[in-house]
């Protein structure tokens, strides 16, 4: 099925109703076909302004929230940007398309090689994946221009504090198990300056400098 007005939709509903300017991350959400990257199953919710389960006990993010991360990392597109925790690809994909390099980690290996293989087949070549704990970030390319955490944390990752490059901008949410507060931090000659962005809720960020062991959810 063509999913085009569902997109077109869900971009003037769902992100510029709720105040996403950026016009490259409205174009970038408008043309990727989130439907690819949910279970068969919940393709005809795919569009939905919710979260959907992806299996391995992950989700896919909500449109706006996907929206509003891309959006505070400010990629104007020759970033180098680290994504912690792959999970189905579809915000790997929105940042494959606003940088120039996206180095990807993601802890669960089967989950890693299915949105390899989904982004491959979407003709995405400046994708790097690696299995691997996200809280220790990706030493090998680092500085990063941008970092982006799909997981709730207990506590700012001090690996990735120390892999932002000057003036980059790192995008996580922070709380407890339940609910955490989306914070953007930016880098500023050695200084982290921070801002929020509001409530929200994320899967658990698992690793030596999160959460050590993850919540079943009911």
């Amino acid at each position: 099925m063509d999913y085009r007005l569902a997109r077109e939709k869900m971009v003037k509903n769902q992100l510029i109703t709720r105040g996403i300017k950026d016009p490259r991350v409205l174009q970038a959400i408008g043309k990727i076909p989130r439907d690819r990257f949910v279970q068969e199953a919940l393709v005809g919710e795919a569009y939905n302004d919710y979260p959907l389960p992806i299996g391995h006990g992950q989700t896919i993010s909500q449109p706006y929230i996907v929206a509003l991360m891309t959006e505070a990392l400010e990629l104007k597109g020759d970033e180098n940007v680290l994504e912690i925790g792959t999970g189905s690809g579809y915000q790997t994909a929105i940042l494959a398309e606003l940088s120039r390099w996206v180095y990807t980690i993601e802890r669960i290996r089967p989950l890693m090689e299915n949105a390899k293989r989904i982004l491959t087949e979407l003709g995405y070549r400046n994708v790097f994946f690696k299995a691997f704990d996200g809280t220790l970030g990706w030493k090998e390319y680092e500085p990063y221009d941008a970092i982006i955490v799909a997981a709730g944390a207990p506590k700012m990752p001090q690996p990735l504090l120390d892999q932002l490059a000057d003036g980059g901008r790192l995008v996580i949410p922070i709380g407890n198990r339940y609910s955490q507060e989306l914070v953007r931090i930016t880098r500023k000659n050695g200084q982290f300056v921070e801002k929020g962005l509001g409530g929200c809720r994320f899967v658990d960020l698992i690793g030596i400098h999160g959460w050590q062991d993850s919540v079943k959810e009911s």
